[in-house]
């Protein structure tokens, strides 16, 4: 229950947008309820505006941010500090922080809350994020796009919309976009079902490649760029899907067969790297220097009983991942044997979605009780393995009870940013948190939006958060006419060249 003090009389501040200081107000030691929780954030010096507004029914707020010899008070509905002024006041408070008093009003009466503090790291964040917004539906998956945000404003532009090869008859899908090295003018990617294929732009080039062969097991789905030679590794994936009826996790993805291949983007060439009857690989991402591999792998043996797909949805709490390496020679291009770097199964625990930091220090990590598809795993959290000395940790800073799944690193390595159902256990948000030099993270926060209440509103799920150091300058369309015309047929090749 909330601490009322005293009514206080105070004087009359005039606001930068309008507003002013309460005058006559009661006081309570707790801290204000607001949505979204910034209270005790950590910001990147060049992120939006914070904007919020009182969790629950009021009738008005008013808040003063300072910092130094800065002052913002704006409010009414929402507090929504003007840009400039924003940037002013992050400027001054660059390494330390921002003072936030609120003041809300309910029933006529207003109350001050327990300051609170936004702290403003003097580390950047990369300007723009790109995300999947689909529908958290199991049927309706044809009105998605991949859009692109700005992280200094909220400036939002679509990147391609699937509904632009829309057929009546035949769907589409459009899924797993991504960069090389952050870099919005080398990205990809895939189509799935009506006119698939996978669409590579390259340095102002537009291609659609059909990886298919009879060599490999499907066409790309889960890519990794290597840092700067032109070429991609994927996992190959015969991916199926079933539904829980009393399991609160709803749904269950999973692979019956998965293996790794390496594409060659300049020769359009393919190969297979990894390819074992009773392994599924999956989720590849490159060492920052190269010269590893890692991906996440489950032994799995098949009685034959019954069809792969039915045995494991029967056995689906059996799969278990683990983390491995392959070794990566630059001269030969060729791959080393498999290197276990985190047994996950001995802890009757599951592994996916590895992501080491721009330094090669740290791999940040997924886990859950079995599985790869762990967005819709209530149990699955963000852990952090330190690759200097094999030491792993639940990253009990930034997990929730619910759902945490997709993260990325930013270019310097001091921010992630990852999928959560936090906030109603239905919609996955973008949340961004720092991490230090030790690799430990701050309080995570929500993606700023200019309206404080729009992701409340927002029938949609954010998935596959990627940072970026610029926006993708192709236009939609483009990318749809590059997915109207017949791929480029993959060569397959025992070996990749030199």
């Amino acid at each position: 229950m909330k601490k009322l003090f005293a009514i206080i009389i105070v004087a009359l501040s005039l606001t930068a947008c309008g507003n002013q200081i309460p005058t006559t107000y009661a006081e309570s030691e707790e801290s204000p309820a607001i949505y979204p929780d910034y209270t005790g954030v950590t910001v990147p010096i060049n992120i939006a505006p914070l904007t919020f507004e009182p969790d629950g029914k009021s009738d008005g707020i008013v808040a003063r941010l300072t910092a130094g010899d800065k002052e913002i008070i704006c409010g009414g509905t929402k507090v929504q500090p003007d840009f400039d002024d924003w940037h002013r006041l992050t400027e001054c408070a660059k390494g330390q922080a921002i003072k936030v008093e609120v003041y809300i009003q309910k029933d006529g009466q207003w109350t001050k809350f327990k300051p609170f503090d936004i702290y403003v790291s003097p580390d950047s964040i990369d300007p723009y994020i790109s995300y999947r917004l689909i529908a958290p539906s199991y049927i309706t998956y044809e009105e998605l796009t991949i859009n692109q945000r700005c992280l200094e404003n909220y400036d939002e532009e679509v990147i391609y919309d699937n509904m632009l090869c829309q057929n009546p008859v035949d769907g589409q899908c459009v899924n797993c976009h991504s960069y090389q090295q952050y870099n919005p003018e080398r990205m990809q990617f895939h189509a799935r079902q009506y006119q698939g294929g996978t669409v590579i732009a390259y340095d102002g080039k537009i291609r659609k490649i059909n990886m298919t062969s009879d060599s490999i097991l499907s066409a790309g789905v889960y890519p990794a760029w290597h840092p700067w030679l032109p070429l991609i590794v994927y996992s190959t994936n015969k991916t199926m899907q079933t539904f829980h009826i009393t399991n609160p996790d709803k749904i269950e993805v999973f692979d019956t067969e998965s293996d790794l291949i390496a594409y060659d983007v300049e020769r359009n060439e393919v190969t297979n790297i990894e390819k074992e009857a009773t392994e599924f690989e999956v989720f590849p991402t490159w060492a920052p220097d190269g010269k590893a591999l890692y991906y996440c792998s489950a032994h799995f043996e098949f009685k034959d009983t019954v069809s792969p797909g039915v045995e494991l949805i029967q056995r689906f709490k059996e799969v278990k991942y683990n983390i491995y390496r392959k070794r990566f020679d630059l001269g030969t291009k060729t791959f080393g044997p498999r290197e276990l770097v985190f047994r996950a199964d001995t802890l009757d625990m599951s592994t996916t979605l590895p992501r080491v930091s721009p330094d090669g220090r740290y791999l940040m990590f997924t886990m859950g009780k079995y599985g790869v598809f762990h967005i819709w795993h209530k149990d699955a959290d963000l852990y952090m393995l330190d690759l200097a000395n094999g030491k792993v940790r639940c990253m009990d800073e930034i997990n929730s009870p619910d759902v945490e799944s997709y993260h990325s690193w930013s270019s310097n390595g001091r921010w992630v940013v990852f999928s959560s159902r936090r906030d109603d256990g239905n919609f996955t948000r973008p949340f961004i948190a720092h991490i230090d030099k030790n690799g430990h993270g701050g309080k995570p926060f929500e993606l700023p939006c200019a309206d404080p209440d729009y992701h409340r509103q927002f029938m949609k799920s954010y998935n596959i958060p990627e940072l970026m150091k610029g926006a993708v300058k192709i236009t939609p369309q483009s990318f749809a006419d590059a997915l109207k015309k017949d791929g480029e047929q993959v060569k397959y090749v025992q070996h990749l060249n030199k």
